[in-house]
């Protein structure tokens, strides 16, 4: 089962408890202290657009690249809305190609937990520095191996709301430090075809509940490998901070934010 195929139609409604503005502030004052006050900046893993939004309204040109057709299509409808001359590309981050370089390049809510391979995370790192202006910054977050472990779990988590509903069903395998979520939701038939923004829909469907299933894995990563794939992909790590502070992470960290710098072309890979 593909993800981010029919959670794209609710992503926003149930991601509504995430501080974006607050992340978004956060992000453009990293930026800001490392020279990065306007220019070019990629959004990796832009999923609906909210963060490339919450960007370009600070004054960055923004490109969004993902990998689900579904969810830039959401991100595309907040453009029309918002007039921001944004770019989205339809790309998976492991292959993903620009027409040249930006400013910097940031990834969150954990985008970097689907790459499930090491392989293939340093060579998501090793594109970002291929693609980053000479010194240009990139900042990403991850959910660590505490969260996986003592927060989710094995755990069902379910959640009952007017347009739509979902049952959550986790497992983590600590071993191979693997976490998936088996996803099965229930929307509305009207809210799913985007007839709730008009106010009508079919007779009987304001009733009528669609259930659709996904699969989502994600990989559990620490400090040390991130590093160690950062500095093996060619980019110098500068930094990291419990998730949207400037505090120090530590072992009760659920997700750190990593600021990581280009430092060259010619890095053997």
């Amino acid at each position: 089962m593909e993800a981010y195929t029919s959670l794209a139609s609710v992503y926003d409604q149930l991601m509504d408890n995430v501080p974006y503005a607050e992340w978004a502030r956060y992000l453009h004052g990293l930026m800001e202290e490392y020279q990065v006050s306007d220019g070019l900046v990629l959004d990796l893993g832009c999923g609906t657009g909210m963060m490339t939004e919450l960007l370009a309204g600070y004054g960055y040109d923004m490109i969004g690249v993902d990998s689900s057709e579904e969810m830039l299509g959401a991100a595309m409808e907040k453009r029309s809305i918002s007039g921001h001359d944004i770019l989205y590309l339809l790309q998976d981050m492991r292959e993903f190609e620009l027409y040249g370089t930006v400013r910097a390049v940031v990834s969150v809510c954990d985008s970097i937990n689907y790459i499930i391979e090491g392989e293939e995370l340093e060579q998501v790192f090793r594109l970002v520095n291929n693609y980053l202006d000479p010194g240009g910054i990139f900042i990403f977050d991850f959910n660590t191996e505490y969260k996986y472990r003592e927060m989710i779990g094995n755990r069902i988590i379910a959640e009952d709301r007017e347009d739509c509903s979902f049952i959550w069903e986790n497992y983590y395998d600590e071993e191979e430090m693997v976490n998936e979520y088996d996803l099965t939701l229930f929307i509305r038939e009207d809210f799913k075809n985007g007839l709730e923004k008009e106010g009508y829909g079919k007779r009987g469907e304001e009733n009528l509940f669609r259930r659709f299933r996904e699969s989502h894995f994600q990989r559990a990563y620490n400090l040390d490998r991130i590093r160690e794939a950062l500095e093996h992909a060619g980019l110098e790590y500068v930094l990291a901070y419990n998730a949207f502070t400037r505090e120090k992470p530590h072992e009760k960290s659920e997700r750190i934010c990593v600021v990581a710098r280009e430092r060259g072309k010619n890095i053997e890979p």
